[in-house]
């Protein structure tokens, strides 16, 4: 049973920082793809940072973000460490979600696609206030 643990979630300014931490139960590399969605109250779950993890694959390495986030978050890996982090700067209140872990071993789903992902951590909220 893969399990996923988001931690560093927490209350920050608007235009402060923080880094998310999301540690896997088994080695990172074996999955295809893994990302950072959130979800706000009310709202759907979106895909915030994409990075593909397979250890030979042909995308390995290969980043995705939200057209809303792109040049404040980056998403990264340590497969030595089995640990996917998304640092977070110039953080809005608009940013202000539950933010969730996806691991995924690629369906054939977009990237941005809740379905590519079958295993999900339990999230870690984000509070950010003007």
């Amino acid at each position: 049973q893969v399990q996923l643990v988001e931690s560093g979630g927490g209350s920050v300014q608007a235009g402060g920082s923080l880094r998310l931490s999301c540690a896997a139960s088994t080695y990172t590399g074996s999955f295809f793809v893994m990302a950072w969605f959130r979800q706000a109250p009310g709202k759907q779950r979106e895909g915030v940072a994409v990075i593909y993890t397979g250890a030979g694959s042909t995308y390995y390495g290969d980043t995705y973000y939200a057209d809303s986030v792109k040049g404040r978050f980056t998403i990264s890996q340590e497969n030595a460490k089995n640990t996917l982090y998304l640092q977070m700067n110039s953080l809005k209140p608009e940013d202000t979600a539950m933010y969730y872990c996806a691991a995924g071993g690629g369906s054939g789903s977009s990237h941005w696609n809740t379905r590519a992902y079958n295993h999900w951590g339990q999230g870690t909220q984000v509070t950010i206030s003007s």
